[in-house]
């Protein structure tokens, strides 16, 4: 999953400090967070060569459930297709409330590299449920992006192809929990994404290997409006499994895999 994690918390979050609990609601909210982070990660892989990336969202709610969305970081190394180096998000969805707290969130996610080379951008649905067990929070999502270029397989197996359009599915849970009288919430992620074995038309894919899963496991401190969080991310990308996607799927300065344990620290604060 992404460093997003905080961010997407962040922008759920955030609430004007001085509403008070009479004031009718509003039927257009608005909200937002940025965060610096240590490493981007997008599923367990780095998309900023395991350097540094600023990252921010604006989110536009209305009262009836629908919400558009937009989020930006810049990208270095094997993530980046040139022109301006940022990847842009546009999402847009529905939140229906089903009762006991739970939540259903249907959508689709817009991905986009500005000035970037031909074919990168793609979509990519999702539906998500999230809900309390007592004292944790839980989120269980699906995201299925149907078969387009942006994602195929062009090259470095020996069914690549030119203009080949291949299908990913991507599925993940996310659980959190506050500790007792701190400011301090554990929280941890598990995903699986199914996709391209191969590389896509400009020497990447959402599933660069084709099924792999990564995890999360860290531990957020608020701060008043600011977030401290810092995270252990994997995947199960071994050095064998991505060997053949080489130079491409590796940190441009010493070859070593982007796929590998890091842990990675944020700093991040909504409004």
């Amino acid at each position: 999953m992404k460093t997003r994690l905080a961010a997407v918390a962040l922008l759920g979050l955030a609430t004007p400090a001085f509403a008070q609990e009479s004031d009718p609601p509003k039927p257009v909210t608005v909200s937002g967070s940025v965060a610096l982070v240590s490493d981007y990660r997008f599923r367990g892989v780095s998309q900023s060569n395991e350097e540094m990336a600023i990252q921010g969202g604006l989110t536009v709610s209305h009262q009836s459930g629908a919400y558009a969305a937009v989020w930006a970081s810049n990208l270095a190394g094997w993530g980046t297709f040139g022109g301006s180096n940022t990847e842009l998000d546009l999402v847009g969805g529905y939140k229906l409330p089903l009762g006991s707290g739970a939540t259903l969130d249907v959508g689709l996610t817009w991905y986009m590299y500005p000035g970037g080379a031909s074919k990168t951008d793609f979509a990519e649905p999702y539906v998500k449920l999230s809900g309390s067990i007592g004292p944790v929070s839980a989120l269980a999502g699906v995201a299925y992006a149907p078969a387009q270029e942006a994602l195929g397989n062009w090259s470095n197996t020996p069914e690549s192809r030119a203009g080949d359009k291949e299908d990913n599915l991507y599925l993940w849970g996310d659980i959190s929990t506050a500790v007792p009288q701190t400011p301090v919430t554990l929280k941890a992620h598990l995903g699986y994404s199914d996709g391209n074995p191969g590389l896509g038309p400009n020497g990447t894919s959402v599933a660069p290997t084709g099924s792999y899963a990564d995890w999360l496991i860290g531990a957020d401190l608020a701060l008043g409006p600011v977030v401290l969080g810092v995270a252990y991310v994997d995947t199960s990308i071994s050095k064998a499994e991505s060997q053949y996607l080489q130079p491409n799927f590796s940190n441009t300065k010493d070859g070593s895999t982007i796929a590998g344990s890091q842990v990675v620290f944020s700093l991040s604060a909504a409004f």
